[in-house]
């Protein structure tokens, strides 16, 4: 359990200080090692997600990207690590800063040491640092598949490699450290007028929903894509989709509990109401699907998991247990049917990044607005609101659905601008040449595949042991394997689809 402080750290608050003298005083005493503890481990966790969005969206792609999307996962990790370290975590938890975005008062991790954060007085700068560090790398992988991690999904198939590198350290500086500067740090609008946002439905779901979107409307339709149909292809790979899946639903443990900033109470609830919803958008997506199939798709299953664990996400340390059974049903379904939205808007969202995170994000802060209550979010023994409509505090709603629609509106268009821009840069063009996308991305942008890459007219000789006559020792089992193979690979699979 959090102690809190053991002794009180005695800098000057509201503005960035040394952090302390460690050859003259030890700077651990300011803080418990519990909460050291728990939030190093959380932020482990959240860095398991990232690998665990790309397997996930390796899965549901087709066989011929599935590497490029998990190779942008983790360079995702690389660049945005880098960008965070130059100037992202100053950018969004500066202890001073207009309403908007922070200053540069901790260029290149300055004076982050031992000062108390701007996140919680439980845990130092550069604790914070860590943990939130991982978020901004997650928050680009579903956009570029799924910007940082969270929004490369929607260059699947088609989409550059260097391009999309560049546009994750500029849509992180650009977009995602303001939107995470007004919402968590004390000087943001949007936290001086009271939304409520415990661990990322603005900043990290609705902010990668809507550049996902508008990088797939950039990037153009995948070549054969119909707008009533899409494309007619199926999952992969439907083993790395439940991989992908168990390693984000433990990394969001990480990821919501975490946001607690200490081992406290709130943290254990934070995780309660995470696991709960998971459970319900599981099987409340495989029912919807379900009736139109009458089949219990795997693939449905993992991604209503996804749908409840984005819809609790903005609410998991305000919310009582019960609530997040409402999260779980009413995330799976606006999720399911917002998967149609793209056909109806003609913009060809590879991997339903738009639909998942977007509009599951919305729907986690305007369900905040309704369950919040004031006992959950003081289980930590000092945090205070006025709590949702279960508190009869009516607008709350409305301060939720400001966030919301500033934080969509601002991804959507900076991500377009960036993207308009970048596109007009010799070298930058976002889109792969049309004989590029047939060959796929993998081929063509790594020389790297996923599987080993079979073409029509290698022979078996290259694999199987080579016959040298009826009495050549191991031909009863070469002949076997011969056959085993072919049996295996009948005439034209091995094409790379």
């Amino acid at each position: 359990m959090s102690a809190g402080p053991l002794t009180a750290y005695g800098g000057v608050a509201g503005i960035a200080d040394s952090g302390g003298d460690s050859l003259t005083e030890d700077l651990n005493v300011y803080y418990s090692s519990g909460d050291f503890a728990w939030i190093l481990t959380s932020s482990a966790l959240v860095l398991l997600m990232i690998p665990g969005v790309g397997f996930f969206y390796s899965g549901l792609a087709r066989r011929k990207s599935a590497l490029s999307l998990i190779y942008l996962s983790l360079m995702s990790v690389a660049v945005v690590g880098f960008q965070w370290f130059f100037w992202g975590y100053s950018l969004a938890f500066s202890h001073t800063g207009s309403a908007f975005i922070g200053d540069l008062s901790n260029f290149g991790l300055i004076k982050v040491l031992g000062q108390p954060s701007v996140g919680s007085p439980k845990i130092p700068d550069i604790l914070f640092c860590l943990y939130q560090g991982m978020f901004a790398a997650i928050t680009f992988v579903p956009q570029i598949h799924h910007a940082p991690a969270l929004a490369i999904g929607a260059a699947a198939d088609r989409g550059r490699m260097l391009p999309a590198l560049v546009f994750i350290f500029i849509w992180s500086t650009i977009v995602y450290d303001p939107i995470a500067y007004w919402t968590w740090n004390g000087h943001g609008w949007s936290f001086i007028m009271g939304g409520l946002d415990f661990a990322g439905g603005t900043p990290v779901h609705i902010s990668s929903g809507a550049a996902a979107l508008a990088y797939s409307l950039m990037l153009g339709k995948r070549a054969g894509y119909s707008k009533a149909h899409g494309l007619p292809y199926r999952p992969h790979n439907v083993t790395h989709i439940v991989l992908g899946t168990v390693f984000l639903w433990v990394g969001w443990f990480g990821f919501n509990g975490g946001s607690a900033l200490a081992a406290n109470t709130r943290a254990v609830m934070a995780c309660i109401v995470t696991h709960i919803a998971a459970c319900v958008g599981g099987f409340t997506w495989c029912l919807l699907d379900y009736r139109l199939e009458k089949k219990w798709s795997t693939v449905g299953f993992c991604s209503g998991v996804i749908a409840g664990l984005v819809a609790i996400t903005p609410a998991s340390g305000y919310v009582p247990p019960w609530s997040a059974v409402i999260f779980g049903v009413v995330g799976a379904v606006v999720c399911n049917f917002g998967t149609k939205i793209k056909f109806l808007l003609g913009i060809d969202d590879a991997l339903d990044v738009f639909a998942v995170h977007a509009i599951g994000g919305v729907a986690g802060n305007l369900m905040t607005g309704l369950f919040a209550s004031d006992y959950i979010a003081h289980l930590d023994g000092f945090s205070v609101i006025l709590g949702g409509w279960v508190n009869h505090n009516y607008v709350q709603l409305g301060y939720q659905l400001a966030d919301s629609v500033a934080g969509f509106s601002y991804s959507f268009v900076m991500t377009c601008v960036i993207l308009f821009l970048m596109n007009l840069v010799p070298g930058l063009s976002l889109r792969a040449s049309a004989e590029e996308e047939e060959l796929g991305i993998d081929d063509t942008q790594l020389g790297e595949f996923a599987y080993d890459y079979v073409e029509i007219t290698r022979q078996l000789s290259d694999i199987l042991p080579v016959l040298t006559g009826p009495g050549s020792s191991g031909d009863a089992q070469s002949m076997k394997a011969n056959q085993a193979y072919k049996s295996d690979h009948p005439a034209g699979s091995e094409k790379n689809v």
